[in-house]
């Protein structure tokens, strides 16, 4: 079972989440050019246009999948990051977000806190991009700054609701940045020159599996928002 598509962007914001276990069904190749192409109009300051990526899927995504797992048995001591993904102050309520949604995730899927070994092979799921068919792989030039990261943000999200009005779902993953050379190595991008920032998983969410249907909370608008001069 896959979800329809979403006509508006209403519909598409209110139907994007964070898919963690996809169909195997392939991804047709003008679709996603169609989705690229279209997303090239996002944002950024200058119109520099900082991204860069490579979309895989098929052969070349099996021997990335396979580079990644004959590494992951040396946990940390693979690990290759290039940037934290949350800060390391991180508290209060930022702090509560985070590991709400994790609780609520395992929950869903009757994974305790105690069972390590569960939640391990559930994290490991990343490095597989929860079984999706294609994997984008997103990098950019190691000299933008803050700004420019902030042109990627607003790519990707552009990219997601496109995904969305297709038909199609997707979820992006900063967690690959634990592996950022190797996955530079894999796709023929210079470690020198360039900083991997993410990949997004692509393809057809489970309709079926609990993980892709857990409630995520949001923040009411007037705890973030603060209106003037109305």
């Amino acid at each position: 079972m896959t979800e329809p598509a979403s006509p508006s962007v209403s519909a598409a914001v209110a139907s994007r989440r964070s898919i963690r276990r996809f169909l195997s069904d392939p991804v047709d190749p003008q679709v996603l050019r169609s989705v690229l192409e279209k997303a090239q109009r996002a944002p950024s300051g200058g119109n520099v246009q900082p991204w860069n990526a490579h979309v895989l899927t098929g052969e070349p995504l099996a021997r990335l999948l396979a580079t990644v797992a004959a590494v992951l048995p040396q946990g940390r001591a693979a690990h290759a990051p290039e940037y934290a993904v949350y800060p390391s102050e991180l508290a209060g309520a930022y702090a509560d977000r985070r590991y709400g949604v994790g609780e609520a995730m395992y929950a869903a899927l009757n994974i305790p806190r105690d069972d390590k070994a569960g939640r391990l092979a559930q994290f490991a799921a990343n490095f597989r991009g929860f079984g999706a068919p294609v994997l984008m792989l997103v990098h950019m030039p190691r000299y933008m700054g803050p700004p420019q990261w902030s042109d990627v943000g607003m790519w990707l999200q552009t990219v997601m609701l496109l995904l969305r009005e297709a038909g199609l779902d997707s979820c992006p993953q900063e967690y690959l940045w634990a592996h950022a050379r190797l996955i530079k190595e894999h796709i023929g991008v210079s470690d020198k020159d360039q900083i991997f920032f993410c990949g997004l998983a692509i393809g057809y969410r489970n309709a079926e599996d609990p993980v892709n249907a857990f409630e995520r909370t949001r923040v009411p608008l007037d705890e973030q928002i603060v209106f003037q001069g109305f």
